[in-house]
């Protein structure tokens, strides 16, 4: 059992109701006189849906320990994401509502850690950049450089982010995952 104070993002904790949550946000609020609130965006690893939850300072919850291992992405499969061991050759599969936003971000062949609980899969982590091509951007003018701006690109998974402006269809650019932003050209 943790204290609330102690959930911080990405800890994944059960509530009263065994609902399994990972923590995407938190706040910590203290008025005047009084107990502080924790308050909390989450995500319930079983279902994909987001919450919000309020907590008094001083309340408990039991942490998790999520078993973690090493797997590539194959093939998206309907409405699910097929992945493969390769020590075991098994292929867990997780749903596109779990995966969420992570879908974005996953190209044929990536090495992700999947994670699971109980023996069930519930999510992956991805590695901190991935490496994609611009299928679709608007083409540079001269003289765009000067208020130093960006464009909107679409990648190869259909991701969208804002790229600089002397990036081009074709090109190969790394994003940061966790943030879902430019980092640099390949």
């Amino acid at each position: 059992m943790i204290g609330v104070q102690e959930l911080r993002k990405g800890t994944t904790f059960v509530d009263d109701d065994g609902n399994l949550f990972v923590v995407l946000d938190y706040q910590h609020n203290k008025q005047g006189r009084g107990n502080a609130t924790i308050n909390i965006k989450a995500r319930n690893l079983r279902t994909g849906a987001n919450i919000q939850k309020n907590f008094q300072s001083g309340s408990r919850v039991q942490d998790v320990r999520l078993e973690t291992q090493k797997v590539q992405y194959l093939y998206k499969d309907g409405d699910h994401f097929v992945f493969m061991d390769n020590e075991t050759y098994e292929q867990p599969m997780l749903s596109a509502e779990l995966l969420d936003e992570h879908a974005q971000w996953l190209t044929e062949g990536i090495v992700v850690e999947l994670l699971t609980y109980e023996g069930k899969p519930i999510d992956v982590e991805l590695p901190t950049t991935v490496d994609l091509e611009v299928v679709d951007t608007p083409p540079a003018y001269k003289g765009d450089t000067a208020s130093g701006g960006g464009k909107p690109a679409t990648l190869s998974t259909g991701a969208k982010v804002n790229v600089p402006y002397f990036i081009a269809n074709g090109d190969k650019i790394r994003v940061d995952t966790r943030t879902g932003e430019y980092v640099t050209r390949v």
